[in-house]
């Protein structure tokens, strides 16, 4: 029976259940076959080669991306009745980073959905906004423009944004991609956090080291699920080969990935930092 959120108790369980889901783009199929449940406060990796569909999969996760063919429940409810516990975290390419925000206001951001569009931000919610900018270490950056941050800055703001929504579901596109040793450090903490208050965590990420390492589960993709499963059933090498193809080699029984690929092309186009809350 799945634990109930230690920090959260009023909260419900939050598994993820997909069943034979399809998700299309207007030229073309992106994701098909997709049929997995996560159970409550499991944390995820999902691996595959670039425009696997990972960025993809996430967007359809919060309903950015229509469902073509089958279904996606969250405490099974459809996508759309509970849009406000799932946070998502994009890539950093994919945000105009030149919009004039403040730090403060971004992460403010994640509070939106729980006050709506006329309902001002209570000292509640700013003592939220705050211990979340403290926990991701910017609490000194709260007044700068988001444009004048460096790339591991930029990540940590949407890292306390995410914190502040409060979510029972977290998805992290790449979060490791371009930041710095603080960022890649404070988010693996936030990981362990997030472990800990039995929030369901799904991560994109190229590095299967870390995904056989650090997570419980493993989602391996290239336009449709090869496996799903505990890494060290996922990680076998026909489901590398059939994930990678050519891009696999194997050394001494370890898995190595040539990334000399051009960059995902299952991304929408660059979006302002308030249209990703």
């Amino acid at each position: 029976m799945p634990q109930s959120n230690l920090l959260h108790p009023d909260r419900q369980p939050a598994t993820l259940q997909l069943t034979d889901v399809e998700v299309s783009y207007p030229a073309r199929p992106a994701l098909r076959n997709l049929t997995f449940s996560i159970p409550h406060g499991a944390q995820v990796a999902v691996v595959g080669p670039n425009g696997a569909g990972k960025s993809t999969l996430f967007k359809a996760l919060v309903g950015l991306l229509p469902v073509q063919h089958g279904q996606i429940l969250i405490h099974g409810l459809p996508i759309g009745q509970h849009q406000d516990c799932v946070a998502y975290i994009p890539q950093r390419e994919e945000v105009d980073w030149r919009f004039p925000v403040r730090v403060q206001d971004v992460v403010m951001m994640g509070r939106f959905g729980r006050l709506g569009w006329w309902q001002r931000p209570a000292k509640p919610d700013q003592a939220v906004v705050y211990r979340a900018m403290q926990q991701m270490g910017i609490a000194n950056l709260a007044g700068r423009p988001i444009g004048d941050l460096s790339g591991g800055q930029q990540q940590r703001v949407f890292l306390a944004r995410a914190l502040a929504q409060e979510p029972h579901i977290l998805l992290m596109d790449e979060p490791f991609n371009g930041v710095d040793a603080a960022t890649q450090e404070a988010t693996l903490a936030l990981l362990d956090q997030l472990h800990s208050e039995q929030v369901t965590v799904l991560v994109s990420t190229h590095d299967l080291s870390l995904a056989a390492n650090r997570f419980e589960f493993v989602l391996l993709l290239n336009r449709k699920m090869i496996a799903f499963g505990p890494p060290d059933q996922v990680f076998m090498p026909e489901n590398l080969r059939s994930a990678f193809g050519q891009q696999v080699l194997f050394l001494n029984g370890q898995a190595i990935i040539d990334e000399c690929c051009p960059p995902d092309d299952d991304h929408l186009p660059h979006t302002h930092p308030e249209a990703q809350s």
